[in-house]
Formats: structure tokens, sequence, C-alpha cells
């Protein structure tokens, strides 16, 4: 990683400066990196079904699947972060994580943000869902602007709780075409295969099918909504009656295994994290 990357990404990881790992040019290789399997068993591994990754995270599911070689992979990811954080840096905007009442209507806040917006001269306004999460949860993304109007108004669009996210970005949303084009060249210049096991799509909640279909779907992430809560069905739709899958979360956190809890309860209890670090402490010792 540290040849593929430049930089010692281990020593950033351990020992920081926290604000230097939190830049999105290193966070996104940190957490691909640190999406690896670790020592979970063989026999785990050798009956998986299927994989999925969140946003950066489906390069780690590719590369499991063996769509994607390890170093090829990280050098996109490397390539994707850094024309990320440049995109950021044009355009004042974030990330704003709100859960709402059954009655919430995200879309026709989104179009109220966006009127605030215009009306202090801010042309061609971005305010929109970036991320599904879970029933009632949505990120939404977009200029500063309209999310400081979101979180001033949240009683009136029926948000319980509003939260920035610690991001330099509206990421998942058109503030990212100028990383669409790098992000798409290097894509090209790198071999793709045919997923092993079903990978499902952050664009579509669907199965890959090939590897144009790859390529075409992990350049339109980076500007389309983070599909998580429909991905999740599809991954668990099976007849009634049928034994759930055991389910395995790896990389830093564990909050997709508490979106899993709050999507599917059932298909949750099967559930387990593996933490990287942990493991390796346990095997060193």
């Amino acid at each position: 990683a540290e040849k593929v990357l430049g930089y010692d990404l281990l020593s950033l990881c351990l020992e920081g400066p926290r604000d230097e790992l939190d830049r999105t040019q290193r966070c996104q290789p940190a957490v691909r990196l640190m999406s690896d399997l670790g020592s979970v068993s063989v026999q785990v591994v050798e009956r998986c079904v299927a994989a999925a990754g969140y946003s950066v995270g489906e390069f780690a599911a590719l590369v499991f699947a063996g769509a994607l070689g390890f170093a090829e992979a990280l050098y996109a990811v490397k390539v994707r972060a850094e024309a990320m954080q440049k995109a950021s840096e044009a355009v004042p905007s974030g990330m704003l994580s709100v859960i709402g009442r059954r009655e919430a209507n995200y879309k026709f806040a989104c179009l109220e943000a966006r009127k605030h917006c215009e009306s202090l001269g801010i042309e061609n306004p971005v305010c929109e869902i970036s991320n599904y999460l879970f029933p009632d949860s949505r990120v939404i993304a977009g200029h500063l602007q309209a999310l400081e109007f979101l979180q001033e108004n949240a009683r009136k669009y029926h948000f319980t709780r509003t939260k920035m996210l610690p991001v330099s970005g509206a990421f998942h949303t058109r503030l990212m075409e100028p990383a669409v084009e790098p992000l798409a060249e290097v894509l090209k210049s790198i071999e793709i295969q045919k997923p092993l096991l079903c990978v499902y799509s952050n664009v579509d909640g669907k199965k890959y099918m090939h590897s144009k279909h790859i390529r075409k779907l992990l350049v339109k992430q980076v500007v389309s909504p983070v599909l998580w809560e429909q991905t999740m069905h599809s991954v668990y739709e099976r007849k009634q009656g049928t034994e759930f899958p055991h389910t395995y979360e790896v990389g830093p956190g564990k909050q997709l295994g508490a979106v899993l809890k709050k999507c599917n309860l059932k298909a949750w209890k099967q559930y387990n994290h593996v933490d990287v670090v942990e493991e390796e402490e346990t095997s060193d010792a």
C-alpha cells in the first residue's frame, strides 16, 4: 500500500495527525485498506455468496470477489480520493445525517433549501439525498448554506435529529462531477474481471453483471446517491422460512451492522463484526 500511495498509511492510521487522516484523499485509502478480511476462517470465505461495500468500500468488495486486483484497486481509490478532495475544495459543501419521523418529506425539504440558496444569490445550488441508510434515515448533501437552512428548520420538516458529518464535501452529488473523469480514466487502464460471487452496486442496489458494468457504475457512483437501504433489501430477499446467511462487516466501526439491524432485524441476528486491529493483536499474542 505504501508503494502504491507514496506515503506511510500505517503510521498515519496509528499515529495521526487526525486532521490529516480525516482528509478525503487520506481517509478513503485508509478505509479501503481496513476493509480486508483479516483472520476470518477459510470456510467463511469459501462459502460466501455475496458482497457489498458502502461507497469507497465497494472497491474492497470487488477485490474480495476477484474482480479487481489489490494494487490496482488501491491506486484507483487514491485517484478517486484526490479528485474528490479537489472537487470538495472548489465549493463550500458538506453532508448532513438526518433521522426523521414517518411524515418527513426529504425531497421537499431539499427543494426549499435550494430555494433558500437561490435567495442568497447561489447559482444552481445543490441539496439532495446522497445516502439512503435505513427507513427514516437519510444523508443529505450539498451547499453548506442549504444544510444550515435544514438544521435551522428541522422541526418544520419533521427531522428529529440532524448532524453534520466530518467530511470535506458533498459526496455522491453532482458537486463531485470534476472527479468523474480522473476515475473513469484510471478504470479504463486497469483489468477488471467478472466477479466470482455476487457483488451489489451502490448505484442501483443490483448485482454487477460484467466488467463494463463495473467500470460504468463505479464512475457513476461518485455523483449518485448510495442506495444502501435498497441494497440491503436486495441482498437479504428470500422466501419466507428460508434461513438468513451469516453476515460479516469488515472495516472501521460497526455502522453497517447498526443499519442492517434497522433494515432487517432477522438478518442482523446472524451479524458479526471483524475488527482488523483486534484480530492482529490477538494473533501477535
